[in-house]
């Protein structure tokens, strides 16, 4: 998973001493030490970073005003709580093809059309979505449902029909979720 940027400008000391403990961090530590064109041309191709700076001037999306009175413990709360946000905001929307999941709110949704799902139903496109190949009903059973493979149980085979009856009813798509000779894939 990639590091979140977090920019220190105009901040040479307390970049250093984040430099020191960087082992410690999680997230990519950037100094720059004007807002300059590079500085800006930065900014605008990533537009998630959080910009740590003295200046008054707050025309950034995410942005924490340095005081120069301050805890080193809470300065690093402060950037903590902006990366856990930032990581729910982008574990929350899963594209697969022309649909999206919101996980937060167990919604699937294409073009102006949404459809609640139940969280197994979630577990399941988000599974499909992210294997190579075309997962069998074993396989399904036991890494989604976690039964034991030996357990003979038609589960997998009744959620992907009623899914792909929801599907169908709502976004009238019959090829979203593909029953193979393998498996199933979306």
């Amino acid at each position: 998973m990639n590091k979140f940027n977090v920019v220190i400008l105009k901040l040479p000391i307390l970049y250093e001493i984040l430099t020191e403990i960087k082992l410690e961090l999680n997230f990519n530590l950037i100094n720059f030490n004007e807002n300059n064109v590079q500085f800006r041309n930065f900014v605008e191709e990533n537009p998630e970073v959080l910009i740590i700076s003295s200046d008054q001037k707050r025309n950034f999306k995410n942005f924490i005003l340095y005081n120069k009175v301050f805890k080193i413990k809470n300065l690093l709360q402060q950037i903590n709580v902006f990366l856990s946000k930032s990581n729910y905001e982008v574990k929350s929307n899963i594209s697969i093809g022309s649909y999206i999941i919101d996980t937060n709110a167990r919604i699937i949704s294409k073009d102006t059309l949404s459809l609640k799902l139940t969280e197994r139903e979630i577990d399941l496109l988000i599974y499909l979505n992210k294997s190579e190949s075309e997962c069998s009903s074993l396989d399904l059973q036991k890494n989604v449902w976690k039964h034991s493979e030996e357990l003979e149980t038609h589960t997998v085979e009744t959620h992907v029909y009623r899914l792909r009856k929801k599907i169908l009813d709502t976004f009238k798509d019959n090829n979203f979720i593909l029953n193979t000779k393998n498996g199933y894939k979306v």
